[in-house]
């Protein structure tokens, strides 16, 4: 068989795996670090790949082709398996078909989430393997490895990868010949496997039990987890990117090398901590290797040297190696290179961004917020609440526009909202969303307001995108992840059918129709909601008529410099507009909203 060598991340080299793996069915919800899985899946033509709705539908999408027998992959990130949860759990206990790998990519760090939390506890929780490669190269190799013990064992598999390694690219040698075999098409007619009543469901208890064994045997021999002869005075036990950061901090020692990371293999964990003098651990976030080794009666240490939070590196591990004397602190040094005094960016809004209006115009409203006693107790609300969501809007949160006081999650600020006034804020309330989060999980909450009568003003931010992750498209945008024209879904249509009797639309660059809309709807005595709807600047390639100050008729009042554009600037006490990022007549707020009219174009004011 031929080899060739191809640099890739993590993520390519997953999605090229799992193609050479045979899957016929690739299922996702755009989010970082998990994005670019189902991006390069989606340019294979000989397969279907879907950006679902959002993780739920895509576990049950890829569960319904694995029972159809086909090899399926879903991925998403660490908190999307929240969401898939629970279809997840149907499949662990019903088993699968074909082959079914659900990506979960872990961030440790938080790089780009709402959260840092360890999703290896699923497979404990599933009762279903764990495979975690720590490299492009494993991360090729292991999926085929991946869908045949899915097959076999009939279950799904969870495959973890963390930010580093879904973004770190290294050589990988991949097989240029292979036939991807095609598979029969068809469904089983097993009710007591597929239809989970409850005394089907007992039925397969004893199943996943009796697996759990046959995994264990497996872990004991599997090529996945090896043995590295080293140094015997320390033995190592690690896995993914943690194992690259312990071989550059003990690079003599010891180290059992875990692949396939749950079930864990007792057997030969204790035939490794009997070679060697002392047993240490090094994982990222929770003790999940330390603890269950410890339940096997085996004496090892990690947490109590190494953080429990954010990512690690080679220099983190070197410095809990020497608080756990295995090495001499001389032997820790770690080579720092300096950056020098580069400048500071604060996290803004894009120049040019459509949710930038309906941002201002909330931030200029009122006065938001609790007002607090000496003690720092709530006396009384004041002004506006407004909750918030996932989206690249999450940065209206800093200042100046600071026009955000809630976000946990997908689809979460409409159902926020409902609780402050059933609560009994006396303040008004919004919730603000994006269109694809609507489309994610921002439904359901409309239907709750509409049906618990909650008297909220709902902003939907429609930019025609998925602009945080990447700008993949979604149901709203009428194209399919493959760029096949599809139906699009209407969110006025929505929003109408599910019973909202006061709704208006407006251009997000208007202005004076964006504070319209939202004060009428903020001052209705009934849910209201308002669709600011405007082109993502990213996507927006046409710039003419760069905005500049005019400065004899500026008086430095400092309102453009309240809607937080990177393109206005000040220096040396003169506002000025940076040309080079001024998006033009495709924006044009900062001209609409300066009181001397000291802004225009080519020297004119408005």
């Amino acid at each position: 068989m031929s080899k060739s060598r191809k640099l890739l991340s993590g993520n390519e080299a997953i999605a090229l795996g799992a193609y050479h793996a045979g899957v016929r069915v690739a299922t996702a919800y755009p989010g970082t670090p998990s994005t670019e899985i189902l991006e390069n899946m989606a340019a294979f033509k000989d397969l279907y790949a879907e950006w679902s709705t959002n993780e739920k539908v895509a576990m049950e999408v890829g569960l319904g082709a694995s029972y159809a027998g086909v090899r399926t992959l879903v991925s998403m990130k660490h908190v999307g398996l929240n969401v898939a949860a629970d279809p997840f759990m149907a499949a662990a206990t019903t088993g699968v078909h074909g082959g079914l790998v659900v990506v979960s990519a872990d961030d440790p760090g938080i790089h780009s989430s709402q959260g840092e939390q360890d999703n290896r506890h699923f497979a404990r929780l599933g009762r279903v393997p764990m495979i975690e490669p720590a490299d492009s190269q494993e991360a090729y190799d292991f999926m085929a490895a991946a869908y045949q013990i899915s097959e076999k064992y009939d279950t799904p598999v969870l495959f973890r990868i963390t930010t580093r390694v879904a973004h770190s690219k290294s050589v990988v040698e991949v097989d240029m010949d292979v036939l991807r075999a095609e598979r029969s098409k068809f469904f089983h007619h097993h009710v007591e496997k597929y239809v989970m009543l409850p005394g089907h469901a007992r039925l397969r208890v004893p199943h996943m039990h009796s697996r759990m064994e046959e995994l264990t045997a497996l872990a004991e021999k599997t090529p996945l987890n090896i043995i590295i002869e080293g140094d015997s005075r320390t033995g190592i036990v690690s896995s993914g990117v943690g194992y690259e950061y312990a071989r550059e901090a003990f690079p003599g020692a010891s180290f059992l090398k875990l692949g396939l990371i749950y079930p864990l293999p007792p057997k030969l964990i204790k035939r490794f901590a009997d070679k060697v003098n002392k047993l240490f651990v090094v994982e990222e976030l929770d003790p999940f290797l330390e603890e269950n080794i410890k339940a096997m009666g085996i004496k090892i240490e990690g947490k109590q040297h190494i953080p429990r939070h954010g990512e690690l590196n080679t220099g983190a591990v070197r410095h809990a190696a020497v608080k756990a004397e295995i090495i001499p602190p001389a032997d820790a040094a770690v080579e720092v290179v300096a950056t020098g005094n580069l400048p500071g960016r604060p996290p803004l809004l894009c120049a040019g961004c459509p949710h930038t209006g309906a941002f201002f115009v909330l931030s200029t409203i009122g006065k938001r917020g609790k007002v607090l006693d000496a003690r720092g107790r709530s006396e009384k609300e004041s002004g506006l609440i407004i909750t918030g969501d996932i989206g690249c809007y999450t940065l209206a949160t800093y200042p100046p526009l600071r026009a955000m006081d809630t976000t946990a999650c997908m689809g979460a600020s409409i159902g926020q909202a409902i609780g402050l006034v059933k609560a009994g804020v006396r303040s008004k309330v919004a919730a603000v969303i994006g269109d694809s989060t609507f489309m994610h999980s921002g439904i359901t909450g409309i239907i709750d307001a509409v049906y618990n009568d909650a008297k909220i003003t709902v902003i939907i931010l429609d930019n025609g995108t998925t602009a945080m992750t990447g700008h993949q498209d979604h149901p709203g945008s009428g194209k399919s992840a493959q760029g096949v024209s599809t139906q699009k879904v209407d969110i006025v249509k929505i929003v109408e059918g599910a019973g909202v009797k006061n709704l208006q639309v407006v251009d997000s660059f208007d202005i004076k129709s964006v504070r319209s809309a939202i004060r009428s709807a903020l001052d209705s005595e009934q849910l209201s909601v308002v669709i600011v709807r405007g082109r993502c600047a990213v996507t927006n390639k046409v710039r003419k008529n760069k905005r500049r100050v005019d400065q004899d008729a500026c008086n430095d009042c400092g309102v453009c410099l309240m809607i937080g554009c990177q393109a206005i600037q000040k220096k040396d006490g003169r506002v000025y507009i940076e040309a080079g990022t001024c998006m033009g007549d495709a924006c044009g707020i900062c001209q609409q909203i300066c009181p001397k009219k000291a802004i225009g174009t080519e020297g004119k004011a408005a």
